[in-house]
Order: C-alpha cells, then sequence, then structure tokens
C-alpha cells in the first residue's frame, strides 16, 4: 500500500526563460509519474504546482503558501539563483526542501537547499580546462547581470590567470536586454580565443545570433567559439540555427536525458531520488535530510548526495552543438561536487576595479 505525499513544483511556465521552467517541469511531472508507477515503492507523489512566471518577487509568496497551507514540505523548482535565495529564509522558516535541479555558481550550501545539478568544479572548471588547449588562452567574458553571471565571471577570471591566460573584456546585461551592439563591436576589435556566455533566455539568442553574424563578416565560420555551461537542449529551438557550434558542459545531453535535456533529467531523478529516500520511513518526510541520508546508508542504499554540502556527484560531459543538437566530446567520471573549491589550486586574484555597469 503506497503512502500519498505532497510534494510543491515552482518552476516558470513563461517569462524570460520559460524554455527552461518547461523543461525542468516536465522532468519533474515524468519522475512523479514514475514513482506512482512503481511498485516496488511505498510512496506515491501529488503535485501541488504554483507558477511564479519567471515574476522574482512571486516566488517567495508562492512557495510559502505551499509550505504552510498545501501540506508540502519538499518543493521541486527555481531556476536562477535570484529564485532559490529569494525562498530559501521561507524554507528556513517553515522547515521545507528544496530541490534544486539548474547548474548554478557555487559557493552555497544551505541545509534547505539539495542541490541536484552541476556546480563550477563539474561544469566550469572541466569546459575551461579542455577550452584552452584547444582554443587558447585570451577570452571575453559576457553574462547576465546578477548573480549567475558575477560568480560565473569571478571564477573564470581566475581559472584562465592561473593558467597563464588574458581576459581581454567583461561585460553584462540586464536579463532580458538584447541592445548588443556595444558587445559585438567590442569583441570585432579584440577577437579573443573564446567567449564565456553567461547571458541568460533573449539576451544570450541574440548574443548567439550576433555573434554568427559577426563569424559570416570574417568568413571564418570556426572563429569566436562560444562557451555556456547554462545552455541545455531546451534551449535549441529558441536560439535556432544561430547557436551551432556552441559548447557546453553538464551531466547529462540527450540520449541520457531522454530527450528532455539535462534540466528535465537532474529534476527527474531528485523525484526519484526523493522516493527511495522516503521508501520504508514513514514519516520520513517530516525528518532532516541528513538523517535521511544516514538511513539509506546504513539500509545500504548509499546517495550520491553529500550529506555535508547536500550537493550531488555528477558525471562531466562536453559537447559542441552541431546539426541541432549536442554532440559528446568528452567525458569524465563522477565527479564530488566541490561548491566552495576549496579542493583546487585557487590563486588570489587583484583588487577589483570599481565599474559602472549599465
Amino acid at each position: 500500500m503506497k503512502r500519498n505525499l505532497s510534494i510543491g513544483l515552482l518552476h516558470s511556465a513563461s517569462g524570460p526563460y520559460a524554455a527552461l521552467g518547461q523543461a525542468a517541469r516536465a522532468g519533474v511531472l515524468r519522475g512523479v509519474a514514475e514513482v506512482n508507477a512503481d511498485a516496488a515503492l511505498d510512496v506515491a507523489f501529488d503535485v501541488v504546482e504554483r507558477d511564479p512566471e519567471g515574476r522574482l518577487d512571486r516566488y517567495a509568496p508562492l512557495c510559502r503558501d505551499m509550505l504552510r497551507n498545501a501540506g508540502v514540505r519538499h518543493v521541486f523548482g527555481c531556476l536562477t539563483s535570484s529564485s532559490r535565495k529569494e525562498v530559501i529564509p521561507e524554507l528556513e522558516r517553515l522547515d521545507g526542501l528544496l530541490w534544486y535541479s539548474a547548474p548554478y555558481e557555487g559557493f552555497e550550501a544551505s541545509e534547505q537547499v539539495v542541490y541536484t545539478h552541476s556546480c563550477p568544479n563539474q561544469h566550469l572548471l572541466p569546459l575551461l580546462d579542455w577550452a584552452m588547449p584547444t582554443f587558447g588562452r585570451r577570452a571575453a567574458l559576457v553574462g547576465s547581470n546578477y548573480i549567475w553571471g558575477w560568480e560565473i565571471a569571478q571564477i573564470a577570471r581566475e581559472r584562465i590567470g592561473a593558467a597563464g591566460g588574458e581576459i581581454l573584456s567583461d561585460r553584462y546585461l540586464a536579463i532580458g536586454d538584447t541592445e548588443l551592439d556595444h558587445l559585438i563591436a567590442e569583441i570585432r576589435v579584440l577577437r579573443p580565443d573564446f567567449i564565456v556566455n553567461s547571458l541568460i533566455g533573449e539576451s544570450s539568442y541574440t548574443f548567439l545570433a550576433r555573434i554568427a553574424g559577426l563569424r559570416a563578416e570574417l568568413g571564418d565560420a570556426a572563429a569566436l567559439p562560444v562557451l555556456s555551461c547554462n545552455f541545455t537542449e531546451a534551449e535549441i529551438g529558441a536560439a535556432g540555427a544561430a547557436a551551432e557550434g556552441l559548447y557546453s558542459a553538464g551531466p547529462y545531453f540527450e540520449a541520457a536525458a531522454g530527450g528532455l535535456g539535462s534540466f528535465a533529467e537532474t529534476s527527474r531523478l531528485a523525484v526519484h531520488e526523493l522516493a527511495r529516500l522516503l521508501h520504508g520511513t514513514a514519516g520520513g518526510e517530516t525528518l532532516p535530510l541528513a538523517q535521511l541520508l544516514a538511513l539509506a546508508a546504513r539500509r545500504g542504499r548509499p546517495s550520491r548526495l553529500d550529506p555535508d554540502t547536500q550537493h550531488a556527484r555528477q558525471p562531466v560531459v562536453i559537447a559542441e552543438l552541431r546539426g541541432g543538437r549536442f554532440r559528446e566530446i568528452l567525458r569524465l567520471p563522477e565527479i564530488a561536487a566541490d561548491p566552495y573549491l576549496s579542493h583546487q589550486d585557487r590563486l588570489p586574484l587583484p583588487r577589483p576595479m570599481l565599474k559602472v555597469v549599465s
């Protein structure tokens, strides 16, 4: 006899990153259907869904409503780091747990969050370590003006500098901004060996289209390779042919992700992870994650989640977008998450120069 538990779904089906939200939502719903159909598990999930519509001010109140009024303790959702940070105070206040299935910039380990996608030592650093010997060490950085963009640029500056490379430019745009003339003019002059693109949504798609146009102008289809750790299969349709040649890194690409992409697959696997942790533990939904992980280990069901940081071990796949799909270039074994980069050879950075971000 299965016991039914309510879980929350807090992904945006509309707004500036709707394609990613819809992919993650599809992964959660697929995982729920699989768990509910699995006779070997003694739990089944009912989904309580709220749509923040990509608006940052809606995440916290909707999360609070689910935790306080809908019998939910486990919430699957949020894609941006800003939305994740918005809901953490509500999770702390009402003892909820967020299952977060997007790549993120690291430097966080909240007891109220389970990090089921990759952090920088599992995406950005392997991608840079592959790219620099392949393309060169002169890089341009461009990102959206928020947490992901800032931190990815900081880590990239440090890694490239430690390898003897050079950052030629470091620019930011407001989320959704598509006025790119100044960025393209600068890149045309600088001709970096590669570009680290941490833009999201329409800003990224427009940037890729402008870079494709610049390659055509230069008469070199291989020029200006673009690396992007946050671009997934869910965005190929939105970006169109302009995304051809983009390089990405993540734990899964198409074949292993059932055609939905890594955001969907990490979301699906997160649902299964929760079901396995709760299986055979009546009332387990009220226990701290560390206690659930300890119980699972004692029962011979070890988890990919680190009990100290609540981050998942992940494989690392580097892939190139060719012919409208990602093609695997390099696969590394599973890597334990190191969210604070405490095990990396890190060099001190010079004092940053203050600048106006427009």
